[in-house]
């Protein structure tokens, strides 16, 4: 009979050690099947979507994990970055959050301040990561999310059968761009509803959206008034864009081949390949004439985050599939398939990133970007923009007048906060 219980005792020993350690040996997207334990749902929220076949990436991740690991199942929810952030404080005050965010770095200081996500020094060998993907997650002292690609940034995607050289600065892009701009076919087209594209602009223009102490918001400037006017401009001095664009309906008009350039991040790159193929081309967001100063578009990434309170053999399972989809074959696997910056600093010498002119045009964007501000503040400072943004775009308000309003509304979000 204790031979018996030995037995028993040990077999359940083994199934209760499954996960640990996290250690995944995998190579592509296949992992290395371990022992049945029990069964576990991961309910994955992320912010790719399927239009530059991200979602299916992750999915495809997810699977992967799967196969090796029978007991553990996933439910992959899509969603975007503004409906992802506001879900996931809903659902984690109701008690009911998803068990892992695949999301982005400025989502760590709203949740850190709610207390709804739980930092991840301890749990991974963070020493791996580059060092700038991680300082984009890292508030009081502690690292908020595992980084998965490294850069999200936006630059100057454009079409070479349509334009063979970029424009430098923005006086040859409105000269070029008078000249593409003719039917149903534009010179540029970007996301004229969010300020995240109109961020780089103001950087162009010597602007910041925070005071040194990067928490008192600097949105009544000269500069922000510049950059409201060259973007008013656009539209209706040069008549180089559309006269509406979210971000789908830019998205749509590139891929169709009906706008010779847009803005957009390196997250949609692996779409842009497959639509365009070898007529995508990557560049810098063009110098602005007046000030000679590039754009500077907000670098990042994007993040694993764990709920604050998950536990036990979820938070097992969850630890095993980050080490599996950011070990260097899925990172690497990840850089061929999205076109996407590593995060892991052994894939960044791997051959496919030297070797590929999307990837450099990438890169050269990135360094002449700026970190991207992860304080609450931040989240004002965007409420504060998007609707003065879009009233200039509609030719319903002055850039003074938006500036002024912009500044307002920021300083009286962080007042209500405090």
């Amino acid at each position: 009979m204790k031979k018996i219980l030995a037995v028993l005792l040990g077999l359940a020993i083994f199934a209760s050690l499954a996960f640990a350690g996290g250690k995944q040996e995998a190579t592509g997207q296949k992992a290395t099947k371990k022992a049945a334990a029990q069964p576990v749902a991961i309910t994955l929220w992320t912010k790719e979507g399927e239009a530059d076949g991200g979602l299916q990436y992750v999915k495809a991740l997810a699977d992967a994990f799967t196969e090796a690991h029978q007991n553990v199942t996933f439910e992959v929810v899509n969603k975007d970055v503004e409906a992802l952030r506001e879900d996931f404080q809903t659902a984690s005050l109701a008690g009911s959050p998803p068990d892992l965010l695949w999301t982005v770095s400025d989502h760590a200081g709203p949740f850190t301040t709610a207390d709804l996500i739980k930092p991840v020094d301890g749990l991974f060998n963070l020493g791996q990561y580059v060092e700038s993907a991680l300082d984009a997650v890292k508030l009081n002292g502690k690292t908020w999310g595992v980084p998965i690609s490294n850069g999200n940034q936006l630059m100057l995607l454009y079409n070479k059968s349509l334009i063979a050289n970029p424009p430098k600065d923005t006086d040859e892009l409105m000269k070029v761009g008078k000249q593409l701009t003719h039917g149903d076919q534009y010179a540029l087209v970007w996301n004229q509803t969010e300020p995240f594209w109109l961020v780089p602009w103001l950087g162009g223009f010597g602007g910041k959206v925070f005071a040194s102490d990067g928490e008192t918001p600097t949105l009544n400037t000269p500069q922000m008034v510049a950059t409201l006017k060259f973007l008013h401009d656009m539209k209706y001095k040069y008549k180089i864009i559309p006269a509406e664009s979210d971000y789908n309906g830019a998205d749509t008009l590139f891929k169709e081949g009906k706008a010779a350039m847009i803005i957009n991040g390196d997250w949609s790159l692996g779409g842009y390949k497959k639509a365009l193929g070898d007529n995508l081309g990557v560049a810098r967001i063009p110098k602005v004439s007046s000030t000679g100063m590039w754009p500077k578009p907000y670098t990042s990434g994007v993040f694993f985050m764990i709920p604050k309170d998950l536990s036990g053999a979820k938070l097992d399972a969850v630890k095993g599939f980050i080490a599996f989809a950011t070990d260097k074959a899925n990172e690497v696997d990840m850089i061929k398939k999205l076109s996407r910056l590593p995060a892991l600093k052994s894939a960044l010498d791997d051959p496919v990133i030297k070797s590929d002119p999307i990837l450099k045009g990438s890169a050269d964007q990135m360094l002449v970007g700026t970190p991207m501000p992860t304080v609450l503040e931040m989240r004002c400072n965007w409420d504060a923009m998007k609707p003065e943004m879009q009233a200039v775009l509609a030719d319903k308000k002055s850039p003074e007048d938006a500036a002024k309003a912009m500044q307002k509304a920021a300083e009286a979000c962080i007042k209500s906060q405090q």
